[in-house]
C-alpha cells in the first residue's frame, strides 16, 4: 500500500465514510471505492462487500481482486437502562455492535448493571444529537416513559438510522403514534418504527424479549 492510499484510507475511516479497498492480485494495484473511479461489475462487487461487511477474493472480467470493506462501526443505542436492556446490551455486543445505553436516571444506568457498556446520562434527544446516528445505527426505546421515549423517537426518525424499535403493547403504540403525529411526524416517518418491538417469538421474559429485539435488528440489517 502506498503512503498516499494509506492516508486516504485513514482519512475515510476517521470521517466515518464507508469505503472498500480493492487490490488487484496480479500487480498489487489498489483503488479506494467509491473515491476512485470504479466501474461496472467491480463496483457492484465492492458495494456488495460493503453491505455484507465481508472481505474476500473476487474475479471480475478475468482479473483477480481482493476486496476489503472499511465501514464505520455498527452501533446499537438503547434508550432506557431497564431490565431488558441488561440482556440486550451483551447480545448487541456479541453481534458486533458498539452498544450505548442512554438514561438520565443515574441510579439505573450504572457500571455495575452494565459492565463494559458505554453509558450516557443525558436526556435521550440531547444524547442522540451528540451521537449523530447514521445508516449503521439501530435505536431501541425501552423505558415505557413518553418523556424519555418520545423525544428519542422524534430524533431517531429524523436520522438515517437503519432500525428504530419501541417497546410497548399495540395500545401503547397507538397512543405513541398520536403523540408523534402531533409533533409533526408523517405517517411514512412513523411507519419506520418496529412496534411492538422484536420478532414475534412469543417472548415473555426479559432475556426472551432482548433476543427477539436483537434478532429483528439483525434481520433488518440483512434486508430480511
Amino acid at each position: 500500500m502506498t503512503p498516499e492510499t494509506l492516508a486516504r484510507l485513514q482519512a475515510a475511516r476517521a470521517s466515518g465514510a464507508p469505503v472498500a479497498l480493492l487490490t488487484r492480485l496480479s500487480d498489487g494495484a489498489q483503488r479506494l471505492f467509491p473515491e476512485d473511479e470504479v466501474l461496472g461489475a467491480l463496483a457492484d462487487v465492492a458495494r456488495e462487500a460493503m453491505e455484507a461487511d465481508r472481505a474476500g477474493p473476487a474475479t471480475v472480467e478475468g482479473e483477480s481482486w481482493f476486496v476489503q470493506p472499511h465501514n464505520p462501526p455498527l452501533r446499537l443505542v438503547i434508550i432506557g437502562a431497564v431490565h431488558v436492556a441488561q440482556h440486550l446490551a451483551p447480545l448487541g455486543a456479541a453481534m458486533g455492535f458498539a452498544v450505548t445505553v442512554v438514561d438520565p436516571r443515574r441510579a439505573f444506568a450504572t457500571g455495575e448493571r452494565f459492565p463494559g457498556v458505554s453509558l450516557v446520562h443525558e436526556w435521550p434527544d440531547e444524547a442522540l444529537d451528540t451521537l449523530r446516528p447514521d445508516a449503521r445505527t439501530a435505536i431501541v426505546t425501552l423505558t415505557h416513559d413518553p418523556k424519555l421515549d418520545d423525544p428519542a423517537l422524534e430524533t431517531a426518525l429524523r436520522s438515517p438510522c437503519f432500525y428504530i424499535g419501541a417497546l410497548g403493547s399495540k395500545r401503547t403504540h397507538a397512543k405513541r403514534v398520536d403523540r408523534l403525529r402531533a409533533a409533526g411526524l408523517t405517517e411514512e416517518d412513523i411507519a419506520r418504527i418496529a412496534a411492538p418491538v422484536g420478532l414475534d417469538i412469543g417472548a415473555v421474559t426479559a432475556p426472551e424479549i432482548a433476543l427477539s429485539v436483537i434478532a429483528q435488528v439483525v434481520a433488518r440489517r440483512r434486508g430480511r
